[in-house]
């Protein structure tokens, strides 16, 4: 049976110093792709040429005060062989982009999508690189390291709640209760005066 360890080899094998040396943890097989830029092309070989014809999911990570700053991570799967792998690539702050790869998987649309609305990474070539959780015009991305527990202000009133979006002084809860949507609306509760 091939292991992922084995399609790890064969990546390596098609594109060189392009791919580092798998690395294993807990039974996991990662590789570290050197140039963001290539990504699309070395998913369309693991999905054509290897079988892995299943995105698990894209997910980022902020390693703030570092350079370069951002890593976006690829759950490769494939449903024939059994096997999972996980690519890995870097993108600076300042450059702040990856190339799109919903024309391999397009399951790929909404992953970058989040990606996009939460660490403020651009997937060049995405059909529809608009906001998927937030609002169109929110200024800020609320995953990366430096964004404050308490939120930041806003001007935006009259999205999606009944007063001013609380995006200062939280954190912000919900109440669990039967009553209208207006009581439940995330709020900065007080616990001492259990509003």
């Amino acid at each position: 049976m091939t292991t992922a360890a084995d399609f790890a080899q064969q990546l390596k094998a098609e594109f060189g110093e392009l791919i580092s040396e798998p690395t294993e943890f807990r039974g996991e097989i990662t590789v570290n792709i050197a140039d963001a830029a290539r990504i699309t092309e070395v998913c369309e070989f693991a999905k054509h040429e290897l079988g892995f014809d299943y995105l698990i999911d894209i997910s980022t990570l902020d390693h703030y005060g570092e350079d370069p700053r951002f890593s976006v991570v690829y759950e490769l799967s494939s449903i024939s062989h059994g096997q999972h792998l996980r690519l890995k690539t870097q993108v600076t702050e300042e450059h702040g982009e990856v190339p799109t790869v919903t024309g391999v998987w397009r399951t790929a649309d909404w992953h970058e999508r989040e990606a996009y609305d939460m660490m403020g990474i651009k997937f060049t070539g995405h059909p529809n690189l608009t906001r998927i959780l937030m609002w169109e015009g929110y200024p800020h991305f609320p995953l990366r390291k430096d964004f404050p527990l308490e939120g930041k202000p806003t001007e935006v009133p009259d999205v999606a709640f009944t007063q001013t979006a609380p995006m200062e002084g939280g954190p912000f809860v919900t109440l669990a209760s039967s009553e209208d949507t207006t009581h439940r609306e995330p709020r900065r509760r007080n616990p001492e005066d259990g509003k």
